[in-house]
């Protein structure tokens, strides 16, 4: 954080903002620190204010209505800062923030990109962007597939755990020779996109049609959509998937944060891919 403690800021507006500069630094202090309340020493070291700046700056914001003051144990933000985090959240438009990226996705690798939302044991496509080389029109944007065949919904479902994996069918219908069946192996398939951070479809769905996708978290932590690309079984082979899924999972993440993602957050720390773990 810059123009609060070491004071390098030198214009006019810089001084101005100083005080907003340091109510903030607090309230990212409180976030970053956990659930647990803290003391003026722990915020203190934390935005490299001084003490009496972090007291004056706190007390500013217990009369706000953003922080509390528990009597023995010291200071946390109140609910008001996560109010008012769902409120803009509520206010983003998943479609719009995605077609940028979308479109450059579709330019980098020649493959159609899909947007797509977990509905029950489907997956709907609510934005679409062809590719250099369409392949044979089978997805549209309101159109459906099933979750457990197709790399969006794998996606969503390793990001969505145990809860969103319920959803779907005590038997999974067979669609190809490809097609995952089998409760245990599908688990063991979205536990690997779960750690890889991406999820691939490997003609499970429609014979020659493969696809490469990865999940979209809001802030809550919770999968809103899932990122891919789909083309022919033969130009997605496992080593174009490798070239590809990075870029697929940079898109998502960047729309992630866009939407309140917190790469820093220790739930995520149990995970050496994208998925929170929870």
């Amino acid at each position: 954080m810059a123009c609060y403690s070491a004071d390098p800021c030198n214009t006019t507006t810089d001084i101005m903002d100083r005080t907003l500069l340091k109510g903030l630094a607090v309230l990212e202090a409180l976030a970053d620190l956990g659930s647990d309340a803290r003391t003026i020493a722990d915020v203190a070291q934390h935005t490299g204010l001084s003490h009496s700046n972090a007291h004056r700056t706190l007390q500013t914001l217990i009369h706000a209505g953003y922080v509390e003051r528990e009597e023995t144990r010291g200071y946390r933000g109140t609910m008001k800062m996560f109010a008012l985090g769902v409120r803009q959240l509520g206010r983003r438009d998943i479609r719009r923030l995605a077609q940028p990226h979308m479109a450059r996705l579709a330019e980098e690798t020649g493959h159609a990109v899909h947007l797509s939302v977990l509905d029950g044991a489907e997956v709907i496509y609510i934005d679409k962007v062809e590719g250099a080389q369409p392949i044979s029109a089978y997805s549209h944007v309101g159109g459906r597939a099933p979750a457990h065949a197709v790399a969006t919904g794998k996606a969503l479902l390793a990001g969505g755990g145990a809860a969103a994996a319920s959803a779907l069918p005590s038997r999974l219908t067979q669609f190809t020779a490809s097609t995952i069946v089998v409760r245990d192996e599908l688990q063991v398939e979205l536990e690997n996109a779960s750690r890889s951070g991406y999820a691939v479809n490997r003609g499970e769905w429609r014979e020659d049609v493969g696809g490469i996708a990865s999940p979209i978290f809001t802030g809550l932590a919770r999968p809103i959509a899932a990122l891919g690309i789909s083309g022919p079984t033969a130009r997605l082979s496992p080593v174009q998937v490798r070239r590809f899924a990075p870029r697929i999972m940079a898109m998502a993440r960047e729309l992630s944060i866009a939407l309140g993602y917190s790469p820093g957050d220790p739930l995520r720390a149990c995970s050496t891919g994208y998925r929170p773990c929870a």
